[in-house]
């Protein structure tokens, strides 16, 4: 099987430009592609991952991933799959920001001479003029199939500003340069970025033909959004977003949050997101009930491991073990309080609910409670006045769990 081949076997391609072109230059190896991170924040997260994943797939066939880091487009910030703006970052944060994702690319692909390749689009889009910009390349955008597009049509009616509508182009700009400077042929990204990375070949096909080289060829080729069955973006929890960051989310947080997806989800997860042999999922799929769990604990070992460490895989998967069968509280998520988060030197269950984030208000930790659904060290709360005073949280404190998933380790700091 092929790199082209496995890609669509797993269930990731969903639109190409040109379907016999891109796999007749992926398969032949030594091809350059391309895709862009925006660092609108410190870390990476699980939506992220697939790109990554993808970039290891075609890397280990041959060819030679490109991460562009957006430390100019974030200067503008991508319009697309947004109901508002996004907020607006200072180049010191967005320099930040890139640093951290340089560290965690890393982790998953080898950027060792000639293996992969890492720049920054803030070396050519921050120095550019307006004016000459807009000689370059402005008269190869037209308005009307701008905002045919699907990223500006979802905003249109809650407003889009002027900064934002320039985010095609600049896009556009980056594949064009990329094209010239460094032979990339090839954009890749996620599905929500078609209509940007279409105007990019566009825009290559117009400026090649004005240079007499008769309009050459770019692709592009989008892969399916990380989605739950239901059609929701993975990788949110109550907590918020699942960052590949340890010191955001521990290794032990992300391995649960994968041993805890829905059944519905588990199959098409190791497909996309680990390199476990087809062959070997497949038989997966003929798994049922207690069986599915045990697929849920390989996906979470494969993507811990790759994201981290198999050390740390490995530590995580036998801490989840523990905590289900001896209550263990070894590398358990934990909340520190403060002795200002105490009343009178304790603080009531209903309180710690809300201050671990376990439910999110009194109403909601109350119905809990009621139905019999929280337990500290091991031992169900049928009592709204149960409270803990500063010396039950010293030490190792206790262990505060919200039915079967939800749980965590309380000490006072």
């Amino acid at each position: 099987m092929t790199v082209f081949e496995e890609l669509k076997a797993r269930g990731l391609i969903a639109q190409m430009t040109d379907e016999a072109e891109i796999q007749e230059l992926l398969d032949n190896g030594g091809a350059k592609f391309y895709i862009g991170f925006d660092a609108t924040a410190d870390s990476l997260h699980v939506g992220h991952l697939l790109q990554l994943i993808i970039m290891r797939h075609l890397q280990l066939a041959g060819n030679i991933p490109v991460a562009l880091l957006g430390g100019g487009t974030t200067m503008v910030g991508d319009p697309s799959g947004r109901s508002d703006m996004r907020q607006m970052l200072t180049p010191e944060e967005i320099q930040h920001n890139c640093d951290r994702f340089k560290a965690q690319m890393g982790k998953l692909l080898d950027f060792s001479e000639g293996r992969a390749v890492m720049v920054n689009n803030a070396d050519w889009l921050l120095d550019l003029k307006y004016v000459d910009l807009l000689r370059e390349v402005g008269a190869c955008f037209s308005v009307n199939r701008m905002l045919s597009a699907e990223a500006y049509k979802a905003r249109w009616e809650k407003g889009l500003s002027f900064l934002e509508f320039n985010y095609m182009i600049m896009q556009s700009y980056d594949f064009y340069r990329l094209f010239i400077e460094h032979g990339i042929r090839l954009q890749c990204g996620g599905d929500d970025q078609w209509s940007n990375i279409l105007a990019g070949t566009e825009l290559i096909r117009k400026k090649t033909s004005e240079d007499n080289r008769a309009g050459e060829n770019a692709y592009g080729m989008t892969f399916k959004l990380l989605l739950t069955s239901e059609g929701k973006k993975m990788g949110k929890t109550q907590a918020g977003a699942v960052w590949l960051d340890p010191d955001k989310t521990s290794p032990f947080e992300f391995y649960q949050y994968w041993r805890n997806i829905d059944d519905a989800d588990v199959l098409s997860c190791l497909r996309m997101l680990t390199f476990l042999p087809l062959a070997q999922i497949d038989e997966m799929d003929k798994w049922t009930g207690s069986e599915l769990n045990r697929a849920k604990e390989i996906l979470a070992y494969e993507l811990t491991a790759l994201v981290h460490s198999p050390t740390e895989a490995s530590q995580a998967a036998e801490t989840a073990k523990a905590l289900f069968t001896a209550g263990s509280t070894a590398d358990m998520p934990t909340v520190t309080l403060a002795d200002a988060d105490l009343t009178d030197g304790g603080i009531d269950i209903l309180a710690l609910l809300v201050k671990t984030e376990l439910c999110p208000s009194k109403s909601e930790a109350r119905r809990a409670i009621e139905q019999g659904g929280v337990e500290v060290d091991g031992e169900k709360i049928d009592n709204f006045g149960v409270s803990f005073t500063a010396a039950e949280l010293q030490g190792d404190g206790v262990v505060l769990r919200r039915g079967k998933k939800k749980f965590c380790r309380v000490v006072l700091g």
